[in-house]
């Protein structure tokens, strides 16, 4: 009953919650919907940031991976990620003197330990899969609001990778009959959105194109042993020289010769991945270990925008990048002088600002959930059809 009274209403206020895959902090937004699908009007009614201490950044990472938390951890963690969600959720609001009981649902995409969009032969049955913490029971305990969460896991099921899911918003966002545009995220891993000009939403193209800081972050970590998490500006970068040979390698990686639609794991360009490159490349100094690894961000990304998107016969007139990645100088500077024909612009002169853009997204597909209505694009996640995303934890106001 409670579902349907938020359907019938003319707005619904949502408030997304999300952690990246680089775990330094919480994203919460409060965005307002009118109608829904591709003929949704979104405004940005706040957002904000809440970076998590050292102490719980370095647990998370250390639980991300294939064999890195044991089952009381993960159980642990998440129901308390539940409460720091529930907590920032209330804190949110209050800050912005926006009514709690105004809000009419609350997405939580929570953070992603383990994800694995390749099939893995089990007898029988090839499957796939991804977990994220963060109890939604708890939040929703918490909060009394409906929770729509765990948005990945149906589009696995209908044969898609579960990922990249913000393609459907950017297709929202940036359509347009004229301009032909590139939505570029640089998170933990880099992704690409391609729209073209007066595109129907199955012409979308999306697709990871590789590492964004995920190996940058591990080598400040390592050089700095734990005391800097990230290549400030790019600063760092700069200061280096790439390690021609070692780039050379890393850049004929397997997955750069897969056909989209495609999406990484964390741990591909991940922890373990960085630990063996140290391990087989002694005398590596921090600098050029650096730059090396901004330069194989940035030459991966431009390897998948002209093999898959330039190289289609369809013109696009501009790059809106947003991420992480989009504050590092080196690698905004270096995808402007290689595609000087594009525009390069931020997320951040747009309405939807590029730091709010994932807990917004899933503001969106929560929206969409509630509505009834599909939130992936088959063309960008591979799935054999469109399908509703995300499970619904009921408010304590609907019992």
């Amino acid at each position: 009953m409670m579902l349907q009274k938020i359907r019938d209403k003319a707005e619904r206020v949502i408030l997304g919650l999300n952690s990246g895959t680089s775990a330094d902090g919480m994203d919460a937004a409060l965005v307002k919907f009118r109608g829904a699908g591709i003929e949704s009007e979104i405004e940005l009614i706040c957002h904000e940031t809440f970076p998590y201490p050292d102490s719980l950044r370095l647990r998370l990472l250390k639980d991300m991976g294939p064999s890195s938390a044991g089952a009381a951890e993960l159980c642990l963690i998440s129901s308390y990620l539940g409460e720091l969600f529930a907590f920032s959720a209330k804190s949110l609001c209050k800050k912005n003197s926006f009514p709690l009981e105004d809000v009419d649902a609350i997405a939580l995409h929570g953070q992603t330990i383990y994800h694995h969009p390749v099939p893995f032969a089990f007898p029988g049955f090839p499957v796939t899969g991804t977990v994220q913490i963060g109890n939604p029971a708890l939040v929703a305990e918490r909060t009394g609001k409906i929770v729509v969460s765990d948005f990945r896991s149906r589009d696995m099921a209908a044969g898609g990778q579960g990922a990249p899911l913000v393609s459907y918003l950017d297709y929202v966002l940036f359509n347009n009959r004229a301009r032909g545009r590139i939505l570029l995220n640089i998170g933990g891993v880099a992704n690409v959105t391609g729209v073209p000009a007066g595109a129907t939403p199955d012409k979308v193209i999306a697709f990871d194109t590789g590492p964004g800081n995920a190996l940058i972050d591990a080598a400040i970590s390592h050089f700095s042993e734990g005391k800097k998490s990230f290549d400030e500006g790019g600063i760092l970068a700069r200061q280096g020289k790439v390690y021609d040979d070692l780039l050379g390698a890393l850049v004929r990686h397997p997955y750069f010769q897969k056909q989209p639609p495609k999406s990484l794991d964390k741990e591909t360009f991940g922890k373990a991945f960085f630990a063996k490159l140290i391990k087989d490349n002694p005398g590596l100094t921090s600098a050029n270990t650096v730059a090396t690894m901004t330069q194989f961000t940035i030459r991966t990304i431009e390897m998948g925008i002209m093999e898959f998107l330039l190289q289609k016969d369809i013109s696009y007139e501009e790059i809106i990048v947003s991420g992480g990645g989009a504050k590092n100088e080196t690698i905004i500077d270096s995808l402007r002088k290689n595609f000087p024909r594009l525009s390069l612009n931020s997320a951040d002169d747009y309405p939807i600002m590029g730091r709010a853009k994932e807990a917004a997204l899933y503001a969106f597909l929560a929206n969409e959930t509630i509505m009834g209505n599909p939130g992936n694009l088959p063309s960008a996640t591979g799935a054999k059809n469109p399908v509703i995303l995300g499970s619904i934890t009921p408010g304590t106001a609907a019992l």
